[in-house]
């Protein structure tokens, strides 16, 4: 018998006076860039075209704005911010180091946010909104 490869994660309640109803699913990654890392958590978003870095987060990882010369337009509540194209290496849990591609951009009222670009061509997502909880599973791995 061999062990799933697949990690499951709670959903995250950004408003105590909510509660349930304000649980959104973030997932602990580790970023590298160069010789430094930090450890965020980052929006799960299907709807998000893009994986997105806030700019201060880009700041601790060493990243120097000028240097990062792909302009990358961003699309709704986010369209005039610029941003920029960065790789960054991501490490979930247990899961192989993975390349993810950032839009990073000057604005800090965003999460990091996981979107379709690459990080769900890199996991296959599995909601479960009602039960909060949400489960990643690497590319090819098929959980048993």
């Amino acid at each position: 018998m061999t062990t799933s490869p697949t990690e499951r994660f709670e959903y995250i309640e950004a408003d105590p006076l909510l509660g349930s109803a304000s649980a959104l699913p973030y997932a602990p990654i580790t970023l590298r860039f160069g010789g430094r890392e930090t450890q965020v958590s980052a929006l799960v978003d299907s709807g998000s075209t893009l994986n997105v870095l806030p700019y201060d987060v880009g700041l601790q990882l060493g990243a120097v704005w000028e240097q990062q010369i792909v302009p990358v337009r961003l699309g709704g509540n986010m369209a005039d911010s610029e941003a920029r194209a960065i790789l960054l290496i991501g490490t979930i849990r247990r899961f192989a180091p993975i390349r993810l591609a950032f839009a990073w951009t000057r604005n800090n009222r965003v999460p990091v946010i996981f979107g379709q670009t690459n990080f769900f061509m890199e996991f296959d997502i599995r909601f479960c909104r009602s039960e909060l909880f949400f489960e990643i599973t690497p590319r090819g791995k098929i959980a048993s």
